[in-house]
């Protein structure tokens, strides 16, 4: 499983359609991207599993989101004033 998942991330180019935002504004996939990549990094390392999954994610909100709300939330979270629930 872990080499499809390699695979994908490897021939990764750009964020591809998802079902769930299927509207030409795609801010609410960029957010739900990032807060899925931090959901997935603290599930999998509270369990002391390899996090490579979670790359998926992270490089799909880097593709869509803009480098400043992705620094702003960033900078949220270390001060515990992030609003997302992760």
């Amino acid at each position: 499983m872990s080499d499809t998942i390699n695979e994908k991330i490897q021939n990764y180019r750009t964020a591809p359609f998802d079902a769930r935002f299927p509207n030409t504004n795609q801010t609410r996939n960029c957010y739900q991207n990032y807060l899925d990549f931090h959901r997935c990094n603290k599930a999998l390392s509270a369990k002391n599993q390899d996090v490579a999954p979670c790359e998926w994610y992270h490089r799909v909100y880097k593709s869509l989101c803009p480098m400043s709300w992705v620094s702003k939330w960033d900078d949220q979270i270390e001060d515990g004033s992030f609003p997302g629930k992760i």
